[in-house]
């Protein structure tokens, strides 16, 4: 097993900690050794020890590792070390948290103190990880971490996150485009680079990242706790239904900013105003006040952020179908946990959504003209509760073939034994 310096974000909400904390999570399930590193020391308190205990323990295509597929052979390539105990330094226990001091933080970005780089690298040298892996979170520390852990010869992973349209087709796509031409040359000096999907991946190719570098590994979904409603409902589920009893559900759960483009949803929407049907909103964002209004709707419920993971997963089981309008996405978790969950699925083809979705596993449509998409299908779900099923049940069969958590911690495992391996024999 090996000792992972992970560097990520707790807080706030996004995508990025939810994918943080579940694979740290079923790594640690798994026997390694996670120290999480992670900005939470407000401005106020930058004085303070950033270190605390947690409390629980080249050329060509890239590489699009095969899920489930064994390590790599070779000397020290072939399993990842167990790391004894009495490795780690005698004032740590063995998965501490450790807190970075930072001056702006939220969904998107994080400006890190004049500090951070510097309680970073002693952390790192104080820990002595086997690899660090860092869940990019937009962040000036990012671009430091190649020299930084070249320095101290640990090999570095990067997941990267931002959403993109690979057609650049409207100003936030153009704009997302930014942040990878920024990214590119510092992404080129990572040992490795994951991304979702094989489009992302072109992007950075376009953009000079070599092809060795990049690792294809989808997200994926715990498809045990994401499934279809079976037996007798949960508390959770059964209070949904008797809240939403005798209404069909249609669900968005995500950030309500612009890039979500909830905006075009809800105005197809108000157009259509199924018969019988309710929109539930599930989520928090810069657009939310001004989307919603002052005004109550019936058959549009703002739910807000939903932080009980029942509730989130009873949610999901009640919908009969799942709506994302995005106009820039990476790979959506909750697109994954809605087919994982049987729900039929409609989403536009940005970022990797539309190749998910791809061959009958739900319905893509083009991130041009989502409201007028929207107005001709709603009437279509709404007539057709056969097709919302088959739909459900094609989206649930794609989610086992190519996108469990299983499979993704697998190739996860074996890049790791990998680089881990490679650095041993080098050394």
């Amino acid at each position: 097993m090996a000792h992972i310096a992970w560097l990520g974000k707790k807080s706030p909400f996004c995508g990025n900690v939810t994918y943080g904390l579940t694979t740290t999570h079923a790594l640690r399930e798994r026997g390694h050794s996670i120290s999480f590193i992670h900005f939470d020391t407000p401005p106020g308190q930058m004085g303070r020890q950033p270190v605390e205990v947690a409390a629980s323990g080249g050329k060509g295509r890239p590489r699009r590792l095969r899920q489930g597929a064994g390590s790599s052979s070779g000397p020290g390539a072939g399993t990842l070390r167990r790391r004894s105990r009495t490795d780690a330094p005698a004032t740590e226990s063995a998965d501490p948290e450790v807190t970075l001091p930072y001056l702006v933080k939220s969904q998107v970005y994080t400006i890190p103190s004049p500090g951070a780089q510097r309680e970073l690298r002693e952390s790192l040298e104080r820990l002595r990880p086997d690899l660090v892996h860092a869940s990019l979170t937009l962040s000036p520390l990012d671009f430091r971490l190649p020299d930084l852990c070249q320095q101290l010869q640990l090999p570095l992973v990067a997941t990267f996150h931002p959403a993109f349209d690979a057609g650049l087709r409207n100003l936030t796509a153009g704009t997302q485009q930014l942040t990878y031409q920024l990214y590119a040359p510092t992404l080129a000096r990572f040992d490795r680079v994951i991304v979702f999907s094989e489009l992302q991946a072109d992007v950075l190719l376009r953009l000079g990242v070599q092809a060795e570098r990049l690792a294809v590994i989808p997200n994926g979904v715990d498809t045990a706790l994401w499934q279809p409603a079976s037996g007798p409902p949960s508390a959770e589920l059964a209070a949904l239904q008797q809240r939403f009893a005798g209404r069909r559900v249609f669900l968005y759960m995500g950030r309500i900013a612009t890039e979500k483009n909830v905006e075009a949803l809800l105005k197809a929407w108000r157009l259509v105003r199924p018969a019988g049907c309710v929109l539930v909103i599930v989520g928090d964002g810069p657009l939310r006040s001004a989307l919603q209004g002052s005004s109550e709707e019936s058959d549009v419920v703002w739910w807000g952020y939903e932080p009980n993971l029942a509730t989130r997963v009873a949610l999901q089981q009640l919908a009969e179908v799942f709506l994302l309008p995005s106009l820039v996405e990476g790979l959506s978790l909750a697109l994954l946990e809605a087919m994982a969950s049987g729900t039929a699925c409609v989403a536009t083809d940005a970022g990797a959504d539309g190749e998910v979705l791809e061959g009958g596993a739900g319905i893509v449509i083009s991130t041009q003209g989502v409201t007028t998409q929207l107005r001709t299908l709603l009437p279509v779900l709404h007539d057709q509760p056969v097709l919302t099923a088959e739909l459900g049940r094609r989206a649930r069969a794609r989610a086992l073939e190519r996108y469990t958590l299983e499979n993704n911690l697998n190739t996860l495992e074996q890049l790791y034994a990998e680089l881990v391996g490679s650095r041993t024999v080098a050394a």
